[in-house]
């Protein structure tokens, strides 16, 4: 009877530590690190293949969304790919259902504010409205940040893929250099890039997949430089050094020009949030007299000839300090 006690002891033992080493399996094949930043390389490339023949339909049609029912669902929504797209480039880890749940989540709760505020239905809906753009507000910030750091990395990554092929290392060689040994964002995206050739993906394909991802000029140049030496021949090294060497000029001028424009950028915020703490302010001292301003009809039709008046002077002002270089 004791063998047959001590035995089931060491039955349930081995039990327990397979069951444990399976959940372990299971989270790093399924949540791990590794398993995070292969699902991320793969979303890269679904998200930033251009309409042709190599396309990966299957893998965009399954990376919509976690649910697949939902995920089937978003395949009718329109331009759903352009959105899935916009995601990638801003670098979030969001599918295209999460952002539309945000989205829906950020409009009732602008709906549930406004209607505490003001019983008007048209006000209630349009503070609904603005409140479900935020988060795709939130990823433009973003993609547009992404941008410039990528921008900031180019250059040195031009520098390497030159020194490397001036040791004579082959082009997809220097593709793999900037992806392991520079930081993200440019990393994963040469990453990405390397990754497409060895699965088959023409360097052609590859390299105009890479400028869809990352919609910057100065990645164009690369790309087309690239393409046209493949075409014609010439030194490329030489070709990837002067154009570091013009994006570099390019940046410092950007800068330069930046520091001018801050006096206009901060009169710009001051204007459009002075509003606004201003009504906090009496809020705050005195809620019955600012109250009648959106509660009377004069006072809800003078907010909204305000704030449409606000934002035409928010995009002027916008328009006025933002130059292109």
């Amino acid at each position: 009877m004791d063998y047959l006690f001590y035995l089931f002891i060491v039955l349930i033992f081995i039990a327990v530590t397979l069951l444990a080493e399976g959940v372990l399996i299971w989270w790093n094949t399924t949540r791990g690190p590794e398993a995070q930043r292969i699902a991320r390389r793969i979303r890269l490339m679904s998200a930033g293949a251009h309409k042709g023949g190599d396309e990966p339909l299957l893998l965009k049609k399954r990376l919509l969304a976690e649910v697949p029912a939902l995920a089937k669902a978003l395949l009718q929504v329109p331009r759903v790919h352009q959105i899935d797209r916009l995601l990638e480039q801003s670098g979030l880890s969001w599918t295209v259902g999460r952002f539309f749940g945000l989205s829906l989540v950020c409009f009732v709760g602008g709906f549930v504010v406004a209607r505490v505020l003001s019983p008007v239905l048209a006000f209630q809906i349009f503070v609904a409205l603005a409140a479900a753009f935020l988060p795709f507000f939130y990823v433009l910030r973003k993609r547009q940040q992404r941008l410039e750091k990528f921008e900031e990395q180019l250059p040195e990554a031009l520098d390497l893929i030159g020194r490397a092929l001036r040791a004579g290392h082959a082009f997809p060689s220097a593709l793999k250099m900037v992806g392991d040994e520079m930081p993200d964002p440019i990393a994963i995206e040469f990453r990405v890039a390397f990754d497409e050739v060895n699965f088959g993906i023409s360097m052609q394909a590859a390299l105009t997949n890479l400028a869809v991802r990352v919609p910057s000029m100065d990645l164009r140049y690369f790309v087309i430089a690239v393409l046209i030496q493949r075409e014609t021949g010439g030194n490329l090294s030489e070709i990837l050094n002067n154009i570091s060497t013009i994006i570099r000029e390019r940046l410092k001028l950007l800068g330069k020009v930046r520091v001018l424009a801050t006096e206009g950028r901060m009169s710009a915020w001051i204007l459009g949030l002075l509003p606004f703490v201003t009504a906090s302010v009496i809020f705050l001292i005195n809620p019955g007299f600012i109250r009648v301003l959106w509660v009377d009809s004069a006072g809800q039709k003078l907010i909204a000839a305000a704030l449409v008046m606000m934002l035409i002077g928010f995009f002027w002002m916008r328009k006025i300090i933002r130059i292109h270089i």
